[in-house]
């Protein structure tokens, strides 16, 4: 299946020793040619395990210099997207977004609702530049695919990608709340093979894109996954490479 490209459109990078390396180690033994980047390390694995089962945030910055460093100088294999942090302006993600190629919001680490002026601020931002907007939900008041797509319908303009095959592993309810709104996509990290059929069947397969969540997830093991599928390579070049390419505003390669 790899012998076409692909492009993983969320992996992360944690602020470590190392790290960069590491990403294109791996992106080269699957075969990978490229990413999209988004900080990791914000939060402890710990404390967003508890964070997603009772609650809570962290104020904390994401490392978005150590992600425009790594990405410098890959000759756009690695692509940064910038995380925002909702408890500072948006003038701080506006001042830096001519170096990013995308945004990323998560409730689960900062804990602003998506019905947040804070994020709608942050969205019309990404407007400005047009930049994807990557967004992970959650199943609380505020954070829901629901949320999300009144968040889209604001932002008619905006592209956004619903991470991680939705809330859990088996979110079929969020293809169908999402299925009538062309401008959300969805990325497949994390979630069973039968959403990724659905979501294929229901949103068409010019708005579902191939994510890895790597580290935390090899990238083997999502592309596992696609292999499981048999899906004719036509389809999955679109998943894989041409979809994701569109959301960027990157002509086909």
């Amino acid at each position: 299946m790899t012998a076409q490209p692909v492009l993983d459109f969320h992996v992360r990078l944690a602020p470590r020793p190392g790290a960069r390396e590491r990403l294109l180690a791996a992106l080269r033994e699957c075969g990978l040619a490229r990413a999209v980047v988004c900080a990791g390390g914000t939060i402890d694995l710990d404390r967003l395990s508890r964070q997603l089962v009772t609650g809570g945030h962290v104020e904390t910055d994401a490392d978005n210099d150590a992600v425009a460093a790594a990405c410098a100088g890959t000759d756009g294999r690695l692509v940064p997207f910038f995380f925002a942090n909702p408890h500072r302006p948006a003038e701080a993600y506006r001042a830096r977004a001519a170096e990013f190629r995308g945004l990323e919001i998560s409730p689960a680490v900062h804990g602003v609702a998506l019905t947040d002026p804070r994020v709608a601020d942050l969205v019309a931002v990404a407007a400005e530049f047009d930049h994807p907007v990557y967004v992970v939900c959650l199943d609380r008041p505020g954070a829901g695919v629901a949320d999300l797509v009144g968040l889209s319908r604001r932002f008619p303009q905006v592209s956004f990608v619903l991470g991680h095959s939705g809330v859990g592993n088996i979110d079929l309810y969020a293809l169908t709340l999402i299925q009538d709104e062309p401008n959300i996509s969805l990325e497949t990290s994390g979630g069973y093979t039968c959403v990724a059929e659905a979501a294929l069947r229901r949103l068409g397969d010019d708005r579902v894109v191939f994510g890895s969540e790597y580290p935390l997830q090899h990238p083997a093991v999502e592309l596992a996954k696609f292999q499981a599928l048999r899906l004719p390579p036509e389809q999955w070049r679109r998943v894989a490479w041409d979809n994701a390419h569109r959301l960027l505003g990157e002509e086909k390669r």
